[in-house]
């Protein structure tokens, strides 16, 4: 397949891995009124880029490529369990979990011809969680991407998830929030280049708040999703 089409089917909205079940703790700010409207909105996804998804998963992404080319999977499964047990909300754990575990059964059906298997066979024996960052990561090795593509394409995955879920929580349209997806391609561009200063190892997560709405997330008296 064309490598940029490639990608593009990766990060398609409608890639039937389960993001759309998750907000990751966006339904809990909004309903304690910290999320309200698009400006606080996208102030909330500024933050997320910059302190959280550029600074945690996207070392996954990046450990891949350290990684991958010379067959060190332990050093990779070790970055991946160090981020992943850095999330404090049970629920978000689990939510990457799944999204990861489907993408991986995904790209194993559309492209059988490429090895899956390090990926496959570790996360079998338990050597790996099979979290989304990670096979984000290692499928966009696969496939031929270049590092910057990679890590850029997993924050635009996660501004796409956060602006679907916002949808359904915040009186906003698709001509908004396709406007503010436009409006954060600078910041995508600087959570990369955040992300290219840090070793893999170094991973950390500085939104607090953003983690306590995801702890209390599964105490909310009604809730639409599963995170």
């Amino acid at each position: 397949m064309i490598r940029w089409l490639a990608a593009q089917q990766l990060l398609d909205s409608a890639l039937p891995i389960g993001g759309f079940s998750h907000s990751f703790g966006l339904e809990a700010a909004v309903q304690d009124g910290r999320v309200g409207n698009m400006r606080e909105l996208e102030q909330y996804m500024h933050v997320m880029i910059r302190q959280s998804w550029s600074t945690s998963d996207a070392m996954v992404v990046k450990a891949v490529y350290e990684t991958a080319d010379i067959g060190d999977w332990p050093r990779l499964w070790r970055i991946e369990r160090q981020v992943h047990l850095q999330r404090a909300g049970s629920e978000s754990r689990e939510g990457v979990e799944k999204m990861g575990r489907r993408l991986l059964q995904l790209v194993a059906s559309i492209h059988p011809t490429l090895d899956w298997s390090p990926l496959a066979d570790a996360y079998r024996t338990g050597a790996n969680l099979a979290t989304h960052p990670l096979v984000h990561g290692f499928v966009c090795w696969r496939l031929g991407l270049r590092l910057d593509e990679a890590v850029q394409g997993y924050l635009y995955s996660c501004v796409v998830t956060t602006t679907g879920s916002a949808l359904k929580l915040l009186p906003v349209g698709q001509t908004e929030c396709q406007a503010l997806i436009a409006r954060l391609g600078p910041a995508i561009d600087e959570g990369w280049r955040i992300a290219r200063e840090l070793e893999p190892e170094d991973a950390y997560s500085s939104a607090p708040l953003s983690e306590i709405f995801a702890i209390r997330h599964e105490s909310l008296y009604s809730r639409l999703f599963m995170s």
